[in-house]
């Protein structure tokens, strides 16, 4: 359990941190997902009710007051039916936005193939320091997870650590929860308990470890947003070079997840590229170019340019050092001359 509570409306390339979390479920079957909310639950909740490919399934309940992990997925049961108990529970955190749905989908292959009780994702660091430790037996199985301040010199001394995200057979998810109790450093229900007590009801717990921690690291401070936020970052970037934008330095251009670019859109260095930008084939931007909410068509070059909210015609040239403000439409093949403002239509 980590020291600070996720913050999910952090927001990392354009979109708050638990959409993300969210997108992880992809290559899963899921039959529906119940989000936990407690502070700020109005504004979490209307962020993924607005993203119309999930808002369908999704389910909120509320935790209040907020007693600890464990407390958190008994309320989450809340939000789940009845006639599912033959299913399977997948447990995230809202604050590991780096985790690849491949990921997620090997950790219920193996439980569901070895058919455990639970089926902990779990990570070899450097410095477990702030994690819970997978506690195993001689023969390798596991016995419990315990958490940081509850841990003794030795257990302290465990790399292998629990990443808080889980798979579990949903008949014994319920009563098991009922057996936890707040006795521990922080007085809370810890949902790591739950591994001790299936453990010791005899059910077998399974494990996966991440091939790269990275994928669980979690963001509790702003050195851990940016470090999630370089990461992600890197994956847009690739994404969009592999399907045919050229990118001169890749370090040095940043787009929003919510950004279309087409083949052949040439992206020179200091490139910004936020929101709803849509990019039409062969446009050239930059260098050091800031674009928001911005449309711009097939062959248009900007530079050194600031657009918010503008509409840039097929073949029309903007800049170097000029703005478009709000509203300001430019015709195809138009050009804006430099140290120009506009704000209003610009002519051909």
């Amino acid at each position: 359990m980590r020291s600070e509570r996720p913050k999910p409306l952090h927001r990392l390339c354009g979109q708050p941190m638990v959409t993300y979390v969210l997108d992880a479920l992809a290559e899963l079957p899921v039959d529906r997902v119940v989000v936990v909310v407690g502070h700020r639950s109005e504004a979490v909740t209307k962020a993924l009710v607005d993203r119309a490919s999930t808002s369908s399934r999704l389910e909120f309940v509320e935790q209040s007051p907020q007693r600890g992990t464990g407390d958190a997925v008994a309320v989450a049961l809340t939000g789940l039916p009845l006639e599912d108990e033959d299913g399977d529970v997948v447990v995230l955190p809202g604050d590991t936005p780096l985790l690849r749905p491949p990921t997620l989908a090997a950790l219920v292959r193996h439980h569901r193939s070895t058919g455990a009780g639970a089926t902990v994702l779990t990570a070899q660091v450097a410095d477990p320091a702030g994690y819970g430790r997978v506690i195993r037996r001689p023969d390798g199985l596991v016995t419990r997870i315990v958490e940081d301040l509850d841990a003794t010199g030795d257990e302290r001394a465990v790399t292998e650590v629990s990443t808080s995200i889980y798979c579990f057979r949903r008949s014994l998810l319920a009563p098991s929860l009922r057996r936890l109790s707040p006795k521990n450093a922080q007085g809370e229900y810890y949902l790591t308990d739950v591994i001790g007590v299936l453990s010791a009801a005899g059910y077998p717990v399974q494990t996966v470890t991440v091939d790269d921690p990275m994928e669980t690291a979690g963001v509790n401070d702003r050195a851990q947003l940016a470090v999630a936020e370089a990461e992600l970052r890197d994956r847009i970037n690739e994404r969009w070079m592999r399907r045919g934008v050229t990118m001169w330095d890749p370090e040095r251009t940043y787009i929003d997840a919510s950004v279309t670019l087409r083949p052949d859109v040439t992206l020179l260095p200091g490139v910004v590229l936020r929101g709803a930008c849509d990019v039409g084939h062969g446009a050239e931007l930059g260098p050091d170019s800031m674009l928001v909410d911005t449309t711009v068509g097939a062959g248009a070059q900007v530079r050194h340019s600031v657009c918010v909210d503008a509409v840039i015609g097929s073949g029309a040239q903007v800049g170097p050092f000029a703005y478009l403000g709000p509203g300001a439409v430019v015709d195809d093949g138009a050009t804006v001359p430099p140290f120009t403002s506009l704000p209003l239509r610009q002519g051909a």
